[in-house]
């Protein structure tokens, strides 16, 4: 029987989302490990994974649980128990058996969050603080990145896959209540593609991003913060 997970995670403490065969401390590893004392052994899939300190409103992973677990309210209820406190099930339902939650994905959605105003100890590991942002360009920017592009030039090396091509269907910032939010909605992302999109915004300017994007100029760019960063949706 296969089942989707809908998580929600503080991923400051994790070494990432996914699983690693050197360390435990992933969120995947964490689920996995819990799962293991339930007697559910099967590997856990997820819609995509987020880099070390990146966090999620919504992750979705899939799982075939063995029969004597049908009961899901019941499963989600032990898990929230057994799970350290910075992973949370949000819900678990019935998929179909060739149910896929990263190759079924449509678009992924995602949420990055500044704050121009002295750090504190309460908000330093979600929110990223910076002095000086230019808002109005940000705003004006971001919008360079909507529309099919190719990110080989904002994405981080090791990364196992066929295209660097991704669709960006919205890309925009506003403000809400003092923080700056910046919005990217895509079929996929590369590694640490938003991280470095949003590096770029704080340090280029228009025409350079423009270089960026198609290739013809490469620009050194500092990844902005993970800490910053959020898996805010995933659509099927």
């Amino acid at each position: 029987m296969r089942v989707a997970f809908y998580l929600s995670y503080n991923g400051t403490y994790f070494l990432g989302s996914q699983t690693q065969k050197e360390t435990s401390n992933t969120i995947l590893g964490e689920l996995e490990n819990v799962l293991a004392k339930l007697g559910i052994e099967k590997k856990v899939i997820a819609s995509g994974r987020t880099d070390k300190g990146v966090h999620a409103t919504m992750q979705v992973c899939h799982i075939d649980l063995p029969p004597y677990w049908s009961d899901l309210k019941k499963l989600k209820r032990v898990l929230n128990n057994m799970l350290c406190d910075a992973i949370y099930v949000k819900k678990i339902i019935h998929v179909s058996d060739n149910f896929h939650a990263r190759y079924n994905a449509k678009k992924r959605t995602y949420r990055y969050i500044i704050k121009t105003a002295p750090s504190n100890p309460f908000e330093k590991d979600f929110i990223t603080f910076l002095k000086d942002v230019n808002f109005e360009t940000i705003q004006k920017n971001i919008q360079l990145f909507t529309g099919e592009h190719d990110f080989k030039q904002f994405m981080k090396t090791g990364s196992d896959i066929n295209s660097t091509t991704r669709v960006i269907y919205k890309a925009f910032a506003y403000k809400h209540k003092g923080y700056i939010i910046l919005h990217f909605k895509a079929n996929g992302f590369l590694r640490s593609q938003i991280r470095l999109m949003v590096g770029s915004l704080l340090t280029l300017n228009a025409q350079e991003i423009r270089n960026q994007l198609n290739c013809s100029q490469k620009h050194k760019i500092k990844p902005a913060p993970a800490n910053g960063l959020y898996l805010s949706k995933i659509a099927y």
